[in-house]
């Protein structure tokens, strides 16, 4: 016999989870539908476990330099099964924090792949959901009033370019290494690619990055992208810009990967023991049954509304399936609007331009709102403010005084445009900024605002203070 919800959920990932929680909040009867672990690619994949990886790498470089601050530790050693070690130690607390919080929602999760089903004895309309269940008994039939589609996405990979877990890997693959190669190639520059870069470099792998576009995170401002590749560089990373990689002609030769790429007119190569792909994400969007329903896919993506419909207007999507920002607190955050929406108040839009965006290599980057040149793009007149950490007492008390913090603000009427930061602990620093753009707030009333002494945060009145030439420390 079918059960019946009142939302089912399809993934559970941060999106998926986040989203179930605020639905039974509201009163309405949950089920969750997922063939891998709660939590998701975030949970499992992506955010923490990366960022347990790149803690390890700062403390393994802290501690490399602690004679600089008067400790003598002798010479430090790596221990990388250790380090993975505790990242899973770390993955498997939070998963059972989430399994915790399912069962104090009274949400029911299945454990097995869910399609959608069109019209049927079931219901009427598409949305009922089959699910193949894992321990291999028969299917489970689920009757919803609504369905959530929060499915995530995958590695992508280059034409010609095979995965293979070994010598080609995915971030995924990457994150399972038993021990680090000598050499890496990272194809991709992006915020995957950096924050590889960084960790690996910091454990003392030799680093190449084959970056396609003019700059390493194209999408951050200008000046975040040189100060990014001036730190990288710093490192011994070697940062090639303008390179387009020959895929599918990559090959393996007496244990080193070759790597061909062209660049400026000309054909190189770059040599490593292992290549990491990290192009981009793909939407989870194939057989999970929108060929019964009247759905769209646009470009690999879900088409939805402000609301998160899907055209089947009790069927919505949220998270990197949508495309648009692939980060996972875009995901909850959507999946609390689309919930909203069903049972609420009518939930909210999640304008990209408000979300903080953070990369966790060393040095951090953190920015919200626009860069300086996509507001020019945009039609703006623009001022902008920007002051350095050499110049901030915690910074050089903490022992990194690299990066800055950069406002872009309309000229016309002070309105805060972006912000964006480089730096130490800039992922922590973020939130006034995008609080200040939530509030509608200028530069000017950032300025105003009292920042401790000594801390790092000053930089960021400072930088507030130097769009109108009022910075005190320099």
């Amino acid at each position: 016999m079918a059960r019946e919800y009142d939302l089912v959920i399809l993934g559970a990932g941060t999106g998926g989870y986040v989203a179930a929680i605020r639905a039974a909040q509201l009163g309405a009867s949950v089920a969750i539908v997922e063939r891998g672990k709660l939590g998701g690619t975030c949970l499992h994949n992506g955010c923490i476990p990366s960022k347990a990886l790149l803690r390890s790498a700062e403390v393994y470089q802290t501690v490399k330099k602690s004679s600089e601050f008067g400790v003598n530790a002798g010479n430090a050693e790596l221990d990388f099964s250790q380090v993975q070690k505790r990242k899973e130690g770390i993955v498997e607390q939070l998963y059972k924090g989430v399994q915790h919080l399912m069962k104090k929602g009274k949400i029911d999760v299945f454990e097995g792949y869910g399609r959608i089903l069109g019209p049927s004895i079931f219901s009427p309309s598409p949305g009922t959901i089959s699910v193949e269940n894992n321990d291999g008994s028969d299917n489970a039939m689920i009757v919803p009033k609504h369905v959530l589609i929060a499915t995530g996405s995958h590695p992508r990979t280059l034409p010609g370019l095979e995965l293979n877990g070994t010598t080609i890997l995915s971030s995924d693959d990457a994150l399972k290494m038993e021990s680090l190669p000598e050499s890496i190639a990272i194809i991709g520059g992006g915020v995957i690619g950096v924050e590889w870069a960084s960790m690996l470099a910091d454990f003392g792998v030799d680093v190449t990055v084959l970056e396609y576009a003019s700059r390493v995170l194209p999408l951050e401002d200008e000046d975040i992208s040189k100060e990014m590749k001036r730190a990288l560089k710093k490192k011994g990373v070697t940062v090639i810009t303008d390179a387009k990689v020959l895929s599918d002609e990559v090959e393996e030769q007496d244990g080193q990967m070759t790597i061909p790429y062209e660049h400026k007119g000309e054909t190189k190569a770059a040599s490593a023991e292992k290549v990491l792909v990290s192009v981009g994400r793909a939407a989870n969007v194939d057989d999970i049954g929108l060929q019964n329903t009247d759905i769209k896919v646009e470009k690999g993506f879900i088409k939805v509304n402000k609301h998160y419909q899907t055209k089947e207007s009790h069927i919505y999507a949220i998270g990197d399936v949508i495309g648009g920002l692939q980060l996972a607190h875009v995901a909850s955050h959507e999946g609390i609007a689309a919930v909203e929406h069903m049972f609420g108040d009518g939930g909210h839009y999640v304008d990209p331009d408000m979300v903080a965006k953070c990369t966790y290599s060393s040095p951090e980057v953190a920015n919200v709102g626009l860069t300086e040149q996509v507001a020019k793009e945009r039609g703006f007149e623009v001022k902008t403010g920007t002051f350095s950490f050499k110049a901030i007492g915690k910074a050089l008390v903490y022992g990194d005084t690299s990066g800055f913090v950069k406002f872009v603000s309309d000229a016309k009427t002070d309105d805060l445009l972006g912000v964006h930061m480089i730096g130490p602990h800039v992922t922590d620093m973020i939130s006034e900024a995008a609080l200040a753009k939530v509030l509608d707030a200028t530069h000017w009333e950032v300025a105003e605002t009292i920042h401790p002494h000594p801390s790092l945060s000053e930089a960021v009145g400072e930088a507030a203070l130097a769009v109108d030439g009022k910075a005190i420390h320099s």
